[in-house]
Protein backbone atom coordinates (compact mmCIF):
# COMPACT_ATOMS: atom_id res chain seq x y z
CA UNK A 1 0.00 0.00 0.00
CA UNK A 2 1.26 3.72 -0.75
CA UNK A 3 1.57 6.13 1.51
CA UNK A 4 2.54 10.29 1.40
CA UNK A 5 5.03 11.22 3.10
CA UNK A 6 4.84 13.81 5.60
CA UNK A 7 7.18 16.45 4.52
CA UNK A 8 6.35 19.22 7.18
CA UNK A 9 3.31 18.94 9.58
CA UNK A 10 2.18 22.26 11.66
CA UNK A 11 -0.31 21.91 14.41
CA UNK A 12 -3.18 24.51 14.75
CA UNK A 13 -5.69 23.37 17.30
CA UNK A 14 -5.12 20.93 20.00
CA UNK A 15 -8.57 19.76 21.97
CA UNK A 16 -10.19 17.70 24.04
CA UNK A 17 -10.77 15.39 21.72
CA UNK A 18 -9.29 16.45 18.15
CA UNK A 19 -6.08 17.85 17.15
CA UNK A 20 -6.07 19.62 13.93
CA UNK A 21 -2.90 20.03 11.73
CA UNK A 22 -1.61 21.15 8.47
CA UNK A 23 -0.04 19.27 6.44
CA UNK A 24 2.12 19.50 3.29
CA UNK A 25 2.93 15.96 1.87
CA UNK A 26 4.35 14.20 -1.01
CA UNK A 27 1.76 11.89 -2.72
CA UNK A 28 2.26 8.45 -3.66
CA UNK A 29 3.60 7.02 -6.64
CA UNK A 30 0.04 6.50 -8.48
CA UNK A 31 -0.40 10.45 -8.38
CA UNK A 32 2.15 12.71 -10.58
CA UNK A 33 5.73 11.99 -8.78
CA UNK A 34 6.99 14.61 -6.35
CA UNK A 35 3.58 16.22 -6.33
CA UNK A 36 3.40 18.20 -2.92
CA UNK A 37 -0.52 19.02 -1.48
CA UNK A 38 -1.22 21.21 1.77
CA UNK A 39 -3.87 19.64 3.59
CA UNK A 40 -5.82 19.77 6.92
CA UNK A 41 -6.46 17.09 9.44
CA UNK A 42 -8.57 16.27 11.95
CA UNK A 43 -7.08 13.44 14.23
CA UNK A 44 -9.01 11.54 15.92
CA UNK A 45 -8.37 8.55 18.11
CA UNK A 46 -10.91 6.23 16.52
CA UNK A 47 -13.76 4.82 18.01
CA UNK A 48 -16.34 1.74 18.61
CA UNK A 49 -20.50 1.44 17.99
CA UNK A 50 -22.01 -1.59 19.23
CA UNK A 51 -25.27 -3.45 17.67
CA UNK A 52 -26.64 -4.53 20.78
CA UNK A 53 -29.48 -7.49 19.94
CA UNK A 54 -30.90 -9.03 22.50
CA UNK A 55 -32.81 -12.49 22.36
CA UNK A 56 -35.99 -11.10 21.03
CA UNK A 57 -33.54 -9.69 17.81
CA UNK A 58 -34.03 -5.96 18.99
CA UNK A 59 -31.54 -4.02 18.52
CA UNK A 60 -30.65 -1.13 21.07
CA UNK A 61 -30.88 2.78 19.60
CA UNK A 62 -30.06 6.06 21.51
CA UNK A 63 -31.82 8.71 20.43
CA UNK A 64 -29.27 11.48 21.06
CA UNK A 65 -28.96 15.34 21.17
CA UNK A 66 -26.31 16.48 18.83
CA UNK A 67 -25.60 20.32 19.05
CA UNK A 68 -23.03 19.97 15.68
CA UNK A 69 -26.11 18.59 14.10
CA UNK A 70 -28.73 20.53 15.74
CA UNK A 71 -31.04 17.83 16.38
CA UNK A 72 -31.62 14.80 17.54
CA UNK A 73 -30.28 11.73 15.86
CA UNK A 74 -31.02 7.55 15.98
CA UNK A 75 -27.59 6.16 17.06
CA UNK A 76 -26.09 2.88 18.02
CA UNK A 77 -23.76 3.20 21.33
CA UNK A 78 -20.69 4.27 20.30
CA UNK A 79 -17.84 6.64 21.47
CA UNK A 80 -13.91 7.05 21.20
CA UNK A 81 -11.02 5.16 22.97
CA UNK A 82 -9.80 6.13 25.63
CA UNK A 83 -5.66 6.53 25.65
CA UNK A 84 -4.37 3.09 25.96
CA UNK A 85 -7.81 1.16 25.20
CA UNK A 86 -8.66 -1.28 22.42
CA UNK A 87 -11.59 -1.16 20.58
CA UNK A 88 -13.59 -3.89 21.98
CA UNK A 89 -12.90 -1.96 25.37
CA UNK A 90 -14.06 0.88 24.08
CA UNK A 91 -17.06 -1.06 22.80
CA UNK A 92 -17.25 -2.61 26.27
CA UNK A 93 -16.82 0.71 27.91
CA UNK A 94 -19.57 2.63 25.83
CA UNK A 95 -22.25 -0.29 25.76
CA UNK A 96 -22.49 0.18 29.68
CA UNK A 97 -22.57 3.99 30.48
CA UNK A 98 -24.53 4.31 27.07
CA UNK A 99 -27.21 1.51 27.24
CA UNK A 100 -26.55 0.18 30.73
CA UNK A 101 -25.56 -3.25 28.99
CA UNK A 102 -23.26 -5.80 29.03
CA UNK A 103 -22.50 -8.32 26.49
CA UNK A 104 -21.22 -12.01 26.72
CA UNK A 105 -21.21 -12.56 22.98
CA UNK A 106 -19.22 -10.13 20.62
CA UNK A 107 -18.50 -9.88 17.10
CA UNK A 108 -16.21 -8.07 14.80
CA UNK A 109 -18.40 -6.25 12.13
CA UNK A 110 -14.95 -4.36 10.93
CA UNK A 111 -13.95 -1.00 10.32
CA UNK A 112 -15.14 1.86 8.95
CA UNK A 113 -13.15 6.00 8.01
CA UNK A 114 -15.76 8.41 9.34
CA UNK A 115 -14.95 11.12 6.62
CA UNK A 116 -11.30 10.39 5.32
CA UNK A 117 -10.77 13.22 3.23
CA UNK A 118 -9.73 15.60 6.35
CA UNK A 119 -10.67 13.07 9.48
CA UNK A 120 -8.16 9.94 10.70
CA UNK A 121 -10.93 8.59 12.82
CA UNK A 122 -11.67 5.03 12.29
CA UNK A 123 -14.63 3.34 13.81
CA UNK A 124 -14.43 -0.56 14.87
CA UNK A 125 -18.13 -1.95 14.41
CA UNK A 126 -19.71 -4.96 16.80
CA UNK A 127 -22.11 -7.12 16.79
CA UNK A 128 -22.99 -8.10 20.94
CA UNK A 129 -25.13 -10.48 22.30
CA UNK A 130 -25.94 -12.02 25.34
CA UNK A 131 -27.12 -9.00 27.18
CA UNK A 132 -27.16 -8.02 30.19
CA UNK A 133 -28.65 -4.95 32.16
CA UNK A 134 -26.38 -2.89 34.50
CA UNK A 135 -26.90 0.57 36.15
CA UNK A 136 -26.79 3.27 33.43
CA UNK A 137 -23.76 6.11 33.64
CA UNK A 138 -24.07 8.80 30.83
CA UNK A 139 -21.33 11.57 30.45
CA UNK A 140 -22.23 14.77 31.37
CA UNK A 141 -22.40 16.31 28.21
CA UNK A 142 -24.72 13.41 26.94
CA UNK A 143 -28.35 13.98 26.66
CA UNK A 144 -29.38 10.31 25.90
CA UNK A 145 -32.79 8.14 25.98
CA UNK A 146 -32.45 4.38 25.59
CA UNK A 147 -34.79 2.56 22.70
CA UNK A 148 -35.37 -1.02 21.90
CA UNK A 149 -36.63 -1.79 18.08
CA UNK A 150 -36.73 -4.80 16.15
CA UNK A 151 -33.83 -5.23 13.81
CA UNK A 152 -36.66 -4.96 11.00
CA UNK A 153 -37.71 -1.53 11.96
CA UNK A 154 -33.98 -0.32 12.64
CA UNK A 155 -33.26 -0.86 9.29
CA UNK A 156 -36.39 0.02 7.48
CA UNK A 157 -35.79 3.57 9.40
CA UNK A 158 -31.99 2.88 7.88
CA UNK A 159 -33.89 2.46 4.47
CA UNK A 160 -36.35 5.29 4.48
CA UNK A 161 -33.73 8.10 6.28
CA UNK A 162 -35.12 8.06 10.18
CA UNK A 163 -31.40 7.29 10.62
CA UNK A 164 -28.46 9.43 9.29
CA UNK A 165 -25.79 8.81 11.40
CA UNK A 166 -23.22 6.71 9.08
CA UNK A 167 -21.78 4.09 12.04
CA UNK A 168 -25.80 3.66 12.75
CA UNK A 169 -25.84 2.57 9.29
CA UNK A 170 -23.18 0.52 8.52
CA UNK A 171 -23.24 -1.13 11.70
CA UNK A 172 -26.55 -2.46 11.04
CA UNK A 173 -26.22 -3.35 7.62
CA UNK A 174 -23.59 -5.31 8.57
CA UNK A 175 -25.10 -7.08 11.50
CA UNK A 176 -28.08 -8.00 8.95
CA UNK A 177 -25.63 -9.69 6.52
CA UNK A 178 -23.82 -11.47 9.65
CA UNK A 179 -27.16 -12.58 11.20
CA UNK A 180 -28.32 -13.45 7.85
CA UNK A 181 -25.25 -15.70 6.59
CA UNK A 182 -25.84 -17.36 10.52
CA UNK A 183 -28.94 -18.49 9.38
CA UNK A 184 -28.32 -19.75 5.97
CA UNK A 185 -25.72 -21.54 7.77
CA UNK A 186 -27.86 -23.11 10.52
CA UNK A 187 -30.46 -23.85 7.81
CA UNK A 188 -28.12 -26.00 5.67
CA UNK A 189 -26.52 -28.10 8.89
CA UNK A 190 -30.04 -28.83 10.10
CA UNK A 191 -31.26 -30.57 6.74
CA UNK A 192 -31.39 -34.46 6.67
Amino acid sequence: MSTARILKREPIFEGRVIEVTRETVCLPSEQPPGREVDLEIIRHPGGAAVVALDDQDRVCLLRQFRHAADGWLWELPAGKLDAGETPLGSATRELAEEAGLLAEHWTDLGRMHSSPGVFTEIVTLWLARGLVRKPLAHEPDELIEVHWLSLAQALDWCDDGTITDAKTLIGLYRARGVIENTLATLSENAGC
